[in-house]
């Protein structure tokens, strides 16, 4: 497996996030353009639905990623927090925010508190935070 950094780390799976989002708003846009000639004709109802069901597809196609990295979310927070209070002894900075949190994930051990203090003293964006890391912990489990 290719060593994980700031270049590789982000994950896209093709068929998800390209191919089914781009089916769907194909399916949206050519629903809409049948409805719209449908307007005041027989037919209306069935174009109706079949963007109704477009829009359902795509609210769908939302939350069945979202829900899941939120979930993850909560698990990032648990292991950070623990292990910072494993490397330190404290509590993680409450000014931390849960992206700010997320970045440091791929900090190694070494570097982690310090870095920890600075993106919280110094409100560091997640992509700085993931660029100024030095010794990259690569996280091959996440979904």
């Amino acid at each position: 497996m290719e060593p994980q950094n700031y270049a590789n780390h982000a994950r896209y799976v093709r068929g998800y996030h390209f191919l089914l989002g781009l089916l769907l708003f194909a399916g949206l846009l050519i629903s809409a353009v049948n409805l719209a000639r449908h307007w005041n004709v027989k037919g209306f109802v069935s174009a109706a639905m079949i963007v109704l069901l477009y829009v359902c597809c795509g609210l769908m196609y939302w939350y069945l990623r979202r829900f899941p990295l939120k979930a993850q979310d909560r698990a990032i927070r648990a292991e950070e927090s623990l292990r910072y209070y494993i490397l330190t002894g404290k509590a993680i900075d409450k000014r931390l925010t849960m992206a700010q949190i997320i970045s440091l994930r791929f900090a190694s051990d070494e570097e982690y508190i310090d870095l920890a203090e600075r993106a919280a003293s110094e409100n560091l964006s997640p992509k700085e935070i993931k660029k100024a890391i030095k010794n990259w912990r690569a996280d091959h489990h996440r979904a």
